[in-house]
Order: structure tokens, then sequence, then C-alpha cells
């Protein structure tokens, strides 16, 4: 570990509930962030779908395969 002497310093019974909770709290933060600067997420975790995408389809037919000429 490369950090392997901070634990000489800060107890690991301290040390990993504090970095445990500290990327909780930013996680949390971000999805807060998320959800309220946007107007779509709300829309989508209440199941609001929204225009469904147009796919163009080729109508043209496919290529014809030719037989091998006999010689």
């Amino acid at each position: 570990m490369i950090y392997g002497k901070i634990w000489t310093v800060v107890n690991p019974a301290v040390g990993i509930p504090v970095f445990l909770g500290a990327v909780a709290v930013a996680s949390f933060s971000v999805h807060l962030a998320i959800v309220s600067n946007t107007t779509w997420v709300k829309g989508f975790l209440n199941g609001g779908a929204g225009k469904p995408a147009v796919v163009a389809m080729a109508t043209a037919a496919p290529p014809a395969v030719e037989a091998p000429v006999k010689k």
C-alpha cells in the first residue's frame, strides 16, 4: 500500500469510517446536484418516457447475389 504509514498517525478505527463517510457525503451531494439542476432527471425517475427516437429504416432491396458462371 502506498500510504501505509498513515495508519501510524491515524487510528484505522477512526480513519476508515471517516473516509467512507466522506465518500458517501460526496456521492450524495453530486446526485442531489444532478437532480436539483436538471429537468429531465425528475421526469425520468417519475416514469416520463418523453418522445421516442425515430430510426430511419432503409427500404431499398438488398443487392442481388449472382450465381457463379460455369466455364
